[in-house]
């Protein structure tokens, strides 16, 4: 926890290697996983506080040698995910790893990527996409002439002072690295009954390490976002603030995310959040001068689900201020199939209450990779009754 300027609780629980029985300590190092966007979308701001880019260029301007329909896909729409562009890990690498599939190489996957059709009209939907994130790393290495990982070490992590904090996968040796677990219920197509627990193996690929490569800690990370909000990282509040702004669809609505970071709106105690492998994630208050930040080694731990009821320790109006954190303490007193009627109850008393439908499809879509489907048909149903004319949530 960060408050105002400094760590003002840091705590360890939990084992970081179930088969040698091995304590989390406050040096263990976890893999972040997508957190690390966070990062990139602050090394790309220190480029556009340089004046060497622009957030609205279009990424042709600084990636030569891309396909025709690629080349008007703005800079901001990459950190924001409405490009439209194919997703080079669910079309083109191992999406159970994240590595190369076959004979691959970084050559061989990028020119695969390239020939794919767009998924939708720039501009005109989300979709969650690690292709946006290589090309920024592109604009990276192309400005500061070196590899994006020297480029983060040096105006990043040696900046914030942070001892423990390095890009690598289950490849690389990292000292005090925990293994990471996942449960299943079958493996190789087979049933092995409820909740056997795995590990878990991930690959980055160098140039895909923007998106999801860094390993840290937790104090490292209080350290970091101390940095950045003391303007050591970025130069100006109005850099920050832009960090932090939500872009928008081609119909000028806002986007679910910020330069490389979500963004959780609303009318009290607004936050900025990083997750990242349903395991790790950071949730930052501005108004509230508050940081929380919670990493594990479980994927599906979702810690993004229960970070508003911990800051809620510091501050009780922080969780009553999230939608959905109100929601879930009710269902899980009420049941998730009174979602309508939980719903109503709380609008009858507070005529302003209301959950976003990308919200509440997330919530839904986690507790399904957990294997809660009742709980997730419950949400679901609510996004129906909530917002009957998006088709979206029909087809959830």
């Amino acid at each position: 926890v960060v408050q105002h300027g400094q760590t003002v609780l840091l705590k360890s629980y939990g084992v970081a290697n179930v088969q040698h029985a091995v304590p989390v300590t406050n040096q263990t190092v976890f893999s972040i996983n997508s957190c690390t966007k966070a990062f990139t979308g602050v090394a790309i701001m220190q480029l556009v506080e340089e004046g060497k880019v622009d957030l609205e260029a279009p990424v042709s301007r600084y990636v030569e040698n891309l396909p025709v329909a690629w080349q008007p896909v703005k800079v901001r729409q990459l950190l924001t995910h409405v490009s439209g562009l194919p997703d080079i890990l669910r079309k083109v690498l191992d999406p159970k790893s994240g590595g190369y599939v076959g004979r691959d190489n970084e050559e061989s996957a990028w020119a695969r990527v390239m020939a794919l059709p767009m998924e939708f009209p720039i501009g005109e939907q989300f979709s969650y996409n690690q292709t946006n994130y290589v090309l920024l790393g592109k604009i990276i290495d192309r400005f500061r002439e070196k590899p994006f990982v020297q480029v983060f070490d040096e105006r990043q992590f040696r900046v914030a002072n942070l001892s423990a904090t390095s890009f690598g996968d289950s490849r690389d040796v990292v000292p005090n690295m925990v293994q990471i677990y996942r449960y299943v219920n079958q493996i190789d197509g087979k049933p092995v009954g409820d909740n056997k627990l795995t590990n878990v193996y991930e690959e980055f690929p160098a140039f895909k390490r923007t998106s999801s490569g860094l390993n840290s800690t937790v104090d490292d990370i209080a350290r970091w976002l101390i940095a950045l909000q003391q303007g050591k990282l970025l130069k100006t509040k109005a850099a920050l603030a832009k960090l932090w702004t939500a872009g928008t669809y081609n119909n000028g609505q806002p986007t679910q995310w910020a330069l490389g970071w979500m963004t959780k709106p609303r009318p009290s105690h607004a936050a900025v959040i990083a997750t990242g492998g349903g395991r790790s994630a950071f949730f930052v208050y501005p108004n509230d001068d508050l940081s929380i930040v919670v990493l594990t080694n479980l994927a599906g731990a979702f810690p993004e689900e229960f970070i508003d009821e911990l800051a809620g320790y510091v501050n009780p109006a922080i969780p009553a201020a999230d939608p959905i954190t109100t929601l879930h303490m009710q269902l899980r007193q009420r049941g998730f199939e009174q979602s309508i009627e939980v719903f109503k109850d709380i609008k009858q008393k507070d005529a302003t209450f209301q959950a976003s439908e990308d919200d509440l499809n997330d919530w839904a879509y986690r507790m399904m990779s957990r294997g809660q489907l009742n709980e997730a048909l419950g949400v679901f149903k609510l996004n129906v009754y909530l917002f009957p004319k998006s088709w979206n949530v029909y087809d959830s």
